[in-house]
């Protein structure tokens, strides 16, 4: 039964891996199920099998992620003081219920939203902050030297921590950090523990995800097809290093990048790696 299942699941999964190589939660969401299926009691019908395996994913759902958001925003908000000047780049979801948590426990505070092409996520933020009352400043990227002598603590979101501390996100979230540290701010990121790995990146030109280069299109370079040996590189994630990070907010408490290994390796059962 679970191997005709798992043989079943290979082409999806592959179909999967192919569109998002670099999705660690992914990798070890599907790893989970793998093990769950490889781990299925032999005496189950096919009716019983589905009901559990489906049970087990929902149960994944809820406890990884919706249940590990509400604890992160928890720890999150617990770290805005009032009068404090939040800077966020981009749009991430657990960096997001932190701040309408705080702001939920009427904690006065201002954001800085700061967005960048070609996917403008910020603007979606932007407009859900505003909707919830909150005072907000919208900038793009390249100004973040001239409002970060302004900001009190940056959050930021993460598809993924790695075993060394580094941090694999939205591209532009490095140089946020950078300037962050250059202006010795706090910089403080919101992930779930089932995005840890125990992989290691040490830049992200090795390996990385490209987007569509027709994103990266302005007027000016509409005929940049026809132009010989002009490609656009449009880079999806880069790599944050340990060392410009000072807290990483997880269901699990606060904890510094050093500490991440421990964590794989205590919960290896929770993350699945």
């Amino acid at each position: 039964m679970s191997r005709h299942l798992d043989t079943r699941l290979k082409p999806m999964i592959s179909y999967l891996v192919a569109c998002r190589p670099l999705c660690i939660g992914m990798g070890n969401a599907i790893r989970w199920l793998k093990g769950k299926i490889a781990h299925l009691p032999t005496n189950y019908s096919i009716k019983e099998a589905k009901e559990y395996i489906c049970e087990q994913i929902e149960g994944y759902i809820a406890e990884k992620i919706e249940f590990a958001d509400g604890i992160i925003s928890k720890h999150g908000a617990s770290k805005i003081k009032p009068g404090d000047v939040i800077l966020v780049y981009g749009r991430s979801a657990a960096v997001e219920a932190c701040l309408l948590r705080a702001h939920a426990e009427k904690i006065q505070f201002s954001v800085i939203v700061v967005d960048s092409r070609p996917k403008f996520e910020g603007k979606v933020l932007l407009e859900k902050l505003n909707a919830a009352g909150l005072s907000c400043t919208y900038v793009m990227i390249n100004a973040i030297s001239y409002v970060m002598k302004e900001v009190s603590k940056v959050f930021l979101g993460a598809s993924a921590v790695l075993s060394n501390g580094n941090v694999i996100s939205r591209v532009g979230t490095s140089s946020v950090a950078m300037m962050a540290q250059q202006y010795k701010v706090p910089v403080l990121v919101c992930c779930e523990s089932y995005k840890f790995s125990e992989k290691v990146m040490l830049d992200s030109i090795c390996t990385n995800e490209l987007g569509d280069p027709d994103e990266l299109v302005s007027p000016a370079l509409e005929s940049w097809r026809d132009v010989k040996d002009m490609k656009l590189l449009n880079l999806v994630y880069d790599l944050t290093p340990a060392e410009c990070i000072t807290l990483v907010i997880t269901e699990l408490g606060h904890l510094p990048p050093t500490s991440v290994p421990v964590v794989i390796r205590e919960y290896r059962k929770e993350v699945t790696l």
